[in-house]
């Protein structure tokens, strides 16, 4: 028992001390400390909507414009700084954008990117025949009125065609429906909500269509078949994003003669529905491949037998004396703005360019693409 204890700093109560307080401490850590204000007040966060920006905040919500514009969508943040529109310049007030008392939503008139449309809460609207995050192999789905008639008119593989239910018909749907059923397309009447839900937040005007993912060629097997035809042609593009630019390559490269387009796995165009589209079905003529890495593709290719030439704006040799054209060439595209990338560059052959006789710096990368084949099926039919 505590008391009867011969031990050294032995216990001679059985019951504990008074607690020593903290002096109010305890008490004030419990307390809330308010409401947890949201994103558009808090000044380091991207959605910040406050007169005075932070630095940082300015570099955020830039960077997210930057990355809803690569991806075809509406911006989650950054469209609206009050007072200035998204490039800084002075907001003006347009005579048809009227102020209900002081009372409406700030979010209504919200621009969205560069004098793009207002932008409502409920989530990411992005214009007709885009998606807002397309995956890499899922079918995609085409949605639009014109979009849907365009891609049916070209051709584009099909294999649904989505109808809302309730919608007004026009001549566009009417004759959707009647191509599709022509064709032996399966059309699916889905509830607005179901197509809402498909879509992923895009503005799809009650009509979609699914397209299949593309089926790309192995590079291997590509370069082996163009070295057994006559006139070996292949048509690499470095840095290319745009998928109607590949579209576009695609038609020229059909046209012209070449066996083949190779591109990038990452950070370049894929063939989707808007480049079959614009390929006007030469997608389904023309094998693509996508390859890991370009640079090294274009080695494998020169060991093969292949010269490289490299489409280049300052390059000193013009394509008009392309005298390698008779033999097995791959011709290079770069990106309109940053042209060639360095590795590709040192990788070429040769670098060509297109004489100009006016100061336009660069042509659109399918045009380049297109004069340049041009010129080479000329060489070889001379």
């Amino acid at each position: 028992m505590p008391g009867n204890s011969q031990r050294r700093n032995r216990r001679t109560t059985s019951k504990k001390g008074a607690t020593m307080g903290s002096g109010g401490k305890g008490r004030q850590s419990l307390e809330g400390r308010g409401k947890t204000l949201p994103a558009s007040d808090r000044p380091w966060h991207k959605a910040y909507e406050g007169e005075d920006l932070p630095q940082r905040t300015q570099w955020k919500q830039e960077k997210e414009r930057r990355a809803a514009a690569a991806e075809g969508r509406a911006p989650k943040a950054g469209g609206y700084v009050p007072g200035k529109t998204s490039d800084g310049k002075p907001f003006k007030k347009s005579a048809a954008v009227k102020n209900t008392g002081g009372k409406a939503r700030a979010g209504a008139n919200r621009a969205v990117g560069r004098g793009g449309p207002a932008r409502p809460r409920g989530g990411p609207r992005v214009a007709p025949g885009r998606r807002s995050i397309p995956s890499k192999d899922s079918p995609e789905l085409l949605v639009g009125r014109n979009p849907v008639v365009e891609a049916l008119r070209a051709h584009v593989p099909v294999t649904a065609l989505y109808v809302a239910q309730g919608i007004e018909v026009d001549e566009r749907v009417n004759e959707a429906i009647r191509t599709a059923g022509d064709r032996g397309i399966a059309i699916l009447e889905v509830s607005r909500n179901e197509l809402d839900r498909l879509t992923g937040g895009v503005l799809h005007q009650g009509i979609g269509v699914q397209v299949p993912p593309f089926a790309y060629e192995s590079f291997e097997d590509m370069v082996a078949a163009s070295l057994e035809t006559p006139f070996p042609l292949l048509v690499a593009l470095d840095g290319v994003t745009d998928p109607r630019n590949l579209g576009a390559v695609l038609r020229s490269a059909a046209a012209f003669g070449a066996q083949g387009i190779f591109v990038p796995e990452r950070r370049a165009a894929t063939v989707t529905a808007s480049a079959w589209r614009t390929s006007a079905g030469a997608a389904a003529r023309i094998p693509v491949a996508q390859v890991v890495n370009l640079t090294r593709a274009i080695r494998q290719a020169q060991q093969a037998g292949f010269v490289v030439a490299g489409l280049d704006a300052d390059a000193e040799m013009s394509i008009y004396d392309l005298e390698v054209a008779d033999g097995p060439l791959i011709v290079v595209v770069g990106s309109e703005g940053r042209g060639l990338s360095r590795l590709v560059g040192e990788a070429c052959d040769l670098k060509v360019g297109i004489p100009m006789v006016s100061d336009i710096e660069s042509l659109n990368a399918s045009v380049a693409a297109a004069v340049t084949l041009a010129e080479v099926a000329r060489r070889r039919n001379a």
